[in-house]
């Protein structure tokens, strides 16, 4: 083999070598996989990877090889004699060791490893040595090809990328468990806040109508409900709705006129009306039914599959009732009345947090209604409603501690649910990687049955693999891996930025290369999709100096609103319109000679007029449920106004667009 073979044969191998690497994430097999290739590339007697212990100054052990057969195996060897000859930071070459070494004691222990020849190269984790690559010669001294140490060289680099990627997916898992952590606290916090909530009104109001309009409003927005009702029994068991809050374009109970609907209903009695608040058949005659047997509560995913009668399902149908639960209120253990939640737009699977925070928010309504009762005794009993009231003070003044402490849980929740849509794209492209590094190693198996000189056998299976197609798209798919994990990353910085954790520190810096920056992490985001066509950008920067930042907040900003005006241009369901040549503007300027003005413009669906006031407020968002946490725009106005002085503002009108104006000084003292 010539020459230019041999420096072909080992381009090629290098390029297998750290597509073996780059295509799993697990460090053994990283490891494992290169020590074989390195040692079938070199043809050389033995390949390891000696591992340094952190806690003991330059000992270690082997903890990977690859090793002929007639040659031991150096993982089980005490290897703490040999951790001492090698303290290096740069790569080592040994043509023989009875030449290269000056101590006989040195000589004796490599001749215990088997070792003639040999190539020492660091395995950097950042600037730490974390290890060796260890290439042996057993059979005979041999001289090194600068190419072959150069080989090396290059294999022990992107290990060391390895060893620092397998740290970096530790930690994303890490966080990943602790953000799941946090959305349960984030749920139980938001339990907790209504419930303080509900004591605060019966602490702040005496009369029922205040404690219930208050805890039934509440309530339906934090369920997201279309309506929330309280049913009060008569003496005789026959009852009505007393207070409620309903979504607009739902039937109002309280203003129904009930005599006259039960006329217009066929068959359907006021009885049937009644069992609006419960499922049970009989609710009068049986006086309460299941409730006064001790039942809690009643739940009803869908009125359609509960098995109801024909009368039944078509009252409910009348009052737009879907799904409902149904929650007992006692007042001094006895059957008061019904704290009713109702779905009536569609089916709703009722989830057992949610049913046990309306058990206990009825169970808080009782409370305001002994309170009530209590409250309308006689002075004798005066005494006895104060210390009622002194222990529902202690009980909110430690409810609202526990809000306080549950906040950064609710900011982490928000980022959980954004961390979700990067972490699945990375999963998603593994089923591709796995495939391609399978047709990979086939071919290799091949390379190694055939070697050194390729058959016809390998070339048709190289043909019938599309192997030329297969080394182009891995890595594109590895880069969109990389562009998901960079999403992630700028997803925890705003939640530093939001929580003001971040104290970089202020710096000249090129507004020009964060919005391009920004610009190239979205590209992913611009180009055309199935459901959407590609969005043009038109930069029409101005002659900007160099501006005092915090130059990663700033890029914050730019990412914040670009990313929405995206989303404002690729879902023309939301925007209500389809245009034909989706497009972001963004201009640059001097003005007054002191400050900047970063304009940035869409011509998507615009904002409501509405909902223009409320945009930079924590926790608003124009999108749908599900699609964003509300975090973006109230970050970027504490970066723009609090951290530089600045100003931002929103221009849009519905159906033309949106415009963002950041102005911020060009100099400016550090805050």
């Amino acid at each position: 083999m010539t020459a230019f073979e041999h420096e072909s044969h080992r381009q090629k191998a290098i390029s297998r070598v750290i597509a073996n690497i780059r295509g799993f994430l697990d460090r053994d097999i990283i490891f494992a996989t290169a020590v074989t290739e390195v040692r079938r590339v070199l043809n050389t007697d033995r390949v390891g990877v000696f591992y340094f212990y952190p806690e003991l100054e330059w000992e270690g052990e082997f903890i990977y090889e690859d090793a002929g057969s007639q040659w031991s195996s150096v993982i089980t060897c005490n290897a703490s004699e040999f951790a001492g000859i090698y303290q290096l930071r740069e790569i080592e070459a040994m043509a023989d060791i009875y030449q290269a070494m000056k101590s006989d004691r040195h000589i004796h222990i490599l001749e215990k490893f088997q070792i003639r020849a040999s190539i020492s190269a660091p395995l950097m984790k950042g600037q730490q040595v974390w290890g060796l690559l260890c290439i042996h010669q057993c059979s005979g001294p041999r001289q090194w090809e600068a190419s072959e140490i150069e080989f090396v060289q290059i294999i022990s680099e992107y290990l060391g990328v390895a060893l620092q990627q397998a740290d970096y997916l530790e930690q994303v898992k890490v966080q990943a468990a602790q953000l799941a952590q946090a959305t349960v606290r984030e749920k139980a916090a938001q339990r907790q806040k209504v419930i303080a909530m509900t004591v605060e009104k019966i602490r702040q109001f005496i009369d029922l109508e205040s404690i219930f309009r208050t805890s039934t409003e509440e309530l339906r927005h934090l369920l997201n409900a279309d309506r929330v009702a309280i049913y009060r029994f008569n003496p005789d068991w026959s009852g009505e709705f007393v207070f409620e809050s309903v979504g607009e374009g739902w039937v109002n109970l309280i203003q129904t006129q009930w005599p006259e609907l039960s006329k217009n209903i066929n068959e359907c009695t006021l009885k049937d009306l009644a069992k609006l608040a419960t499922a049970d058949t009989n609710l009068q005659n049986t006086k309460g039914g299941c409730f006064t047997r001790g039942e809690v509560y009643r739940v009803c995913n869908d009125i359609y599959s509960a098995g109801f009668s024909d009368c039944y399902i078509k009252t409910l149908e009348h009052f737009q009732v879907r799904a409902y639960v149904i929650i007992a209120l006692y007042c001094n253990q006895k059957l008061w009345g019904l704290l009713a939640v109702y779905q009536n737009s569609e089916p709703r699977d009722w989830h057992e947090d949610e049913v046990d925070l309306l058990v206990q928010i009825s169970n808080q309504l009782g409370v305001g209604l002994q309170q009530a009762e209590l409250l309308e005794q006689t002075q004798r009993q005066k005494q006895e409603i104060t210390q009622t009231l002194r222990q529902l003070q202690q009980t909110q003044i430690q409810l609202i501690q526990s809000e306080k402490m549950a906040g950064l849980g609710q900011l982490v929740a928000g980022v959980a649910h954004e961390i979700n849509n990067p972490v699945n794209f990375i999963y998603g492209n593994m089923t591709h990687v796995t495939e391609y590094t399978d047709k990979l190693q086939k071919l290799l198996h091949l390379y190694q049955q055939n070697y050194p000189n390729p058959t016809k056998e390998i070339q048709h299976t190289a043909a019938d693999l599309d192997l030329d197609f297969i080394i182009d798209d891995l890595p594109k798919i590895l880069n969109s891996m990389m562009i998901g994990t960079e999403r992630i990353r700028e997803l925890v910085l705003s939640l530093r930025t939001f929580s003001r954790l971040d104290e970089a520190e202020m710096k000249s810096v090129n507004i020009h290369q964060g919005i391009d920056s920004t610009l190239l992490i979205l590209q992913h985001r611009l180009h055309p999709k199935t459901s959407s066509l590609a969005i043009e950008v038109v930069k029409e920067y101005g002659d900007l100096p160099q501006v005092q930042c915090y130059a990663a907040q700033m890029n914050q900003v730019f990412m914040n609103i670009l990313s929405n005006a995206i989303d404002a241009l690729e879902n023309p369901v939301r925007a209500a319109k389809i245009t034909d040549n989706p497009k972001i503007w963004i201009y640059t300027q001097v003005i007054e000679g002191s400050s900047i003005l970063i304009r940035i413009a869409d011509n998507g669906c615009g904002i409501p007029e509405g909902m223009q006031a409320r945009i930079f407020e924590p926790f608003f968002t124009t999108k749908q449920p599900g699609q964003g946490t509300g975090l973006g725009l109230s970050i970027s106005y504490q970066i723009i106004v609090e951290k530089h002085g600045g100003q931002i503002k929103c221009i849009s009108e519905p159906g033309n667009g949106c415009e963002f104006w950041i102005t911020i000084p060009m100099t400016q003292q550090v805050k």
